[in-house]
């Protein structure tokens, strides 16, 4: 394998831990506003309290990755973007500060504003990553230097909406199982419900994605004739989704968690599938980025494949161990939000 493979690949993991990851915590924030007591409020921000800034290390480290190993496309991805980028920025700002922020005063005014603006800036987040992935599946008008000549308008298209729908859907779906394993009582008993109509909602956006992509995206499919082999990670993607009810009725929610997280390890893969060698397509008159035009110098690439090496154990590490310490039920004192 060369080395621009090597870092299309480890990219492609970090993106998946990331989706996973931080995937049920914006879910948490995009379905709080279905919680309408004070004390449960509380307990689902508690819930991902300890756990959503170590989330967002997986999305440092791949932009931090992206930057180093494909800098020519990580440029024109930003510039091309730049816009949402930003409202992605602030969205993600947003969003740390309403959790920090909304226990400092007992103010109910105060508290609903925080809600409100978690509840915005989670569902902003998870929408603009999935625009994003829409328009990378769709690609972007680029010139002969590589550099995007369309505008933000142009970045909201049917297809890149639908697949930014369908990732807040995604996202709902999993934060309220994840939400259910950390809640007990009448809480859990509602948040059964929630698992249910959150898993439907998803069922039918990633019907309508799908076809979509069959007659918006007719190369999607190409790299499946090259390595039909990568039809297995379709068929196991289909059973993952099968499994989610079929756990959340016998009463384990925990294999329905797995299931979900396969789920969108599966999705992440197919994004992969689909674009693979390109970085951006370019629906212009100039060349798409591929993993050969667009990557930093061999030796550069294999520096940071040192680096990768080292550093990686570390963030590993460091997620087991959080996820160790606060395992459990989670529950309210002295010191929670």
């Amino acid at each position: 394998m060369d080395l621009p493979t090597f870092w299309f690949l480890l990219i492609g993991v970090l993106l998946t831990g990331y989706a996973i990851l931080d995937g049920f915590d914006l879910g948490v924030g995009i379905i709080h506003p279905f919680v309408r007591r004070e004390t449960e409020k509380r307990l689902a921000i508690n819930s991902i309290g300890p756990l959503w800034d170590g989330n967002e290390v997986w999305l440092v480290t791949f932009g931090g990755a992206l930057f180093a190993a494909f800098p020519e496309a990580y440029a024109t991805i930003l510039s091309g973007m730049y816009f949402p980028v930003i409202v992605l920025l602030f969205s993600l700002i947003g969003r740390a500060v309403s959790i920090e922020f909304r226990s400092k005063r007992p103010s109910k005014l105060w508290r609903g504003y925080w809600d409100f603006s978690f509840f915005l800036s989670s569902f902003s987040v998870v929408f603009l990553f999935g625009l994003a992935a829409g328009n990378a599946m769709r690609g972007l008008p680029l010139d002969a230097a590589h550099e995007h000549v369309g505008s933000t308008l142009g970045l909201l298209g049917l297809y890149p909406i639908a697949v930014g729908l369908f990732a807040v859907c995604a996202a709902a779906m999993h934060g309220s199982i994840f939400l259910y394993l950390k809640t007990e009582g009448a809480l859990q008993e509602r948040i059964h419900g929630w698992m249910w109509r959150t898993f439907f909602v998803f069922l039918a956006a990633y019907v309508a994605v799908t076809g979509l992509t069959l007659l918006e995206v007719p190369h999607a499919t190409d790299n499946f004739a090259r390595w039909p082999a990568a039809w297995i990670v379709v068929g196991l993607n289909v059973l993952a989704i099968a499994n989610i009810p079929r756990a959340i009725h016998q009463g384990k929610p925990g294999y329905a968690f797995v299931s979900s997280c396969c789920t969108i390890a599966a999705l992440v893969f197919l994004f992969g599938m689909a674009l693979f060698p390109h970085l951006v397509v370019s629906t212009g008159p100039g060349p798409g980025l591929t993993i050969g035009n667009a990557a930093s110098s061999r030796d550069t690439l294999g520096l940071m494949a040192i680096i990768a090496a080292i550093g990686m154990p570390f963030v590993l590490t460091y997620t087991g161990i959080v996820y160790w310490v606060f395992r459990g039920k989670v529950k309210l004192g002295k010191f929670s939000y």
